[in-house]
């Protein structure tokens, strides 16, 4: 019998297979989540007593305060945390720290002020009868009959914290969200499944021991305080869990060479770029540290500033976000432009063409396409005015769908933004009409769309280039490692690798380990020569 059983259900040893993996890395996602989270959670409550005491004290600076911290509520998470990079000039850990301690403020601050404020007038009275200071009555009135409104504010404000913290992976902040982010672009449900429910988890233990220690320190029960609170520095303790495994990874290998940090977009194909390069590296001698996930515009900022060494863009990107342009001077002159703009203006070193193009295109099921005569973006003009298109979060902001759209006289029935995850399974079954397609995504071919021609040349070329931040550049050995990796893609190969996620189920780290085979061994691929 192939399989085991739990609880009268059969799991295949399929799906054990890839929990398994997804389980490698739970101690440094887990851990980072600890580490973010309570430390947010301690800033939360250090920023809580000097404000609760100002409140207490001027009436009209606790509406300043309450209504301050209920602003940055309103403010949606993902966009806090956004914000917090280029304020910073940083990424990773600090800019999530304090978005995360700003979301903690208004649950812990709210309740304490309130319970506070709530005590008996008679009691105060009382307690000044007897002669107690101001300070006293404080400490041995107020706060001990406020105390389960304000530990009430502290679970509300963990269970929020743990929640949001997995929204930091955008930021390069290492979390249970690097799970969920990856799983949802790779369409890998283990990931998903994963990070959602050791994120629940570990809120709903958090919540559990808080409010044990309430329990324990009410029913003055020095027992329960404490058991609770042993609790709470276990969990606590395993914020040191990535830092054991680096340890132990270190002292297995022996010496390692500089530390670099690789980093990658959220969609596919940069996923397996990042984990690719970052074996590389490994192979080369380095100490490797993987940032993906993040948003396109935060990750070049993180190379301007050094926060990242080096990852993968691609020249229509950087040409029309970064530089600001809508013009296409052609293939050559745009890589040239590029370059020396990156240069003069971020120190930022361009490696070279990695040898394969990852453009935009439209595409639309095939049956449909050859039932209605569809092969060009010309032809498909006179449908546009009853037809619907999807695109990714970016597509329609960019510069390529306003050429796009002015040079075909586009004017499409709807628009319909959408997971680049999600575009081609919604053009398959007819939700949109036609989507703004990847050109390497293995999909294309797996769900037999077709890219239609563009003839009036409105999408830039969008050569896949190997960029080296200055940091990264002054570190020995680092720019002679990645010159070799230049002109060793093909557009074919890409095409595989992101099948392999994307179409057949496999997992990034096996699609990393055929491009390790293809592009390093002299695989079935044939790898060409790129000129800029």
């Amino acid at each position: 019998m192939n399989g085991l059983s739990l609880l009268g259900i059969r799991l295949d040893p399929v799906v054990l297979r890839r929990l398994g993996e997804q389980f490698e890395r739970l101690p440094d996602f887990l851990g980072g989540h600890i580490l973010l989270t309570l430390t947010a959670l301690l800033f939360g409550l250090a920023a809580t007593v000097p404000l609760t005491l100002l409140a207490l004290r001027n009436g009209g600076l606790k509406g300043a305060l309450l209504g301050g911290a209920s602003i940055i509520q309103t403010i949606p998470s993902l966009a806090l945390l956004a914000l917090m990079v280029p304020l910073l000039g940083q990424i990773g850990f600090v800019p999530a720290l304090i978005a995360l301690s700003l979301y903690s403020l208004l649950p812990i601050l709210r309740n304490t002020v309130t319970g506070l404020e709530s005590t008996d007038p008679a009691l105060l009275e009382a307690a000044e009868g007897v002669g107690m200071t101001p300070v006293q009555i404080l400490l041995r009135v107020r706060l001990p009959l406020a105390l389960p409104v304000i530990i009430s504010g502290i679970r509300t404000a963990t269970v929020w914290v743990v929640g949001t913290a997995t929204l930091s992976t955008p930021v390069g902040a290492v979390s249970l969200g690097n799970y969920i982010f990856t799983g949802l672009q790779t369409q890998n449900p283990y990931a998903v499944l994963v990070g959602c429910v050791t994120a629940a988890l570990l809120a709903l233990l958090l919540d559990f021991l808080i409010r044990q220690m309430e329990i324990g320190v009410l029913g003055r029960s020095r027992r329960r305080t404490l058991m609770a609170a042993l609790g709470v520095a276990v969990v606590a303790s395993g914020a040191l869990l990535p830092r054991l495994r680096e340890a132990i990874r270190k002292s297995d290998a022996g010496d390692t060479g500089p530390t670099v940090v690789v980093g990658g977009k959220a969609f596919t194909e940069q996923y397996l770029l990042t984990e690719f390069l970052t074996r590389y590296l490994a192979r080369e001698g380095f100490s490797p540290q993987k940032t993906a996930g993040m948003g396109s515009s935060l990750l070049f900022d993180a190379l301007a500033n050094g926060s990242v060494d080096v990852y993968v863009d691609y020249t229509g990107t950087i040409f029309a976000n970064t530089m600001k342009r809508s013009d296409s001077p052609g293939r050559a002159e745009m890589f040239r432009q590029m370059s020396d703009f990156l240069r003069e203006r971020h120190g930022i070193v361009t490696i070279g063409k990695l040898g394969f193009e990852n453009t935009y295109a439209l595409a639309l099921p095939r049956a449909r396409a050859e039932k209605l005569g569809i092969r060009t973006l010309e032809d498909l003009r006179r449908f546009a005015p009853g037809w619907v298109i999807g695109g990714d979060y970016e597509f329609f902001g960019r510069p390529e769908w306003t050429r796009l759209r002015n040079r075909y006289a586009f004017r499409f029935r709807n628009r319909v933004r959408m997971d680049a995850a999600l575009m081609y399974d919604a053009v398959r079954r007819g939700q949109v009409d036609v989507i703004s397609a990847f050109s390497t995504d293995g999909r294309i071919a797996a769900y037999d769309l077709v890219v239609l021609a563009d003839e009036r040349q409105a999408f830039p070329p969008y050569d896949a280039v190997l960029f080296l931040s200055a940091k990264g550049a002054e570190k020995a050995g680092l720019t002679e490692a990645l010159r070799p990796l230049v002109g060793r893609f093909s557009d074919s190969t890409m095409r595989t690798a992101n099948r392999i996620v994307d179409v057949d189920g496999g997992s990034v780290r096996e699609a990393a380990a055929f491009l390790e085979r293809t592009v390093l061994s002299g695989g079935t691929e044939t790898p060409q020569s790129v000129s800029p």
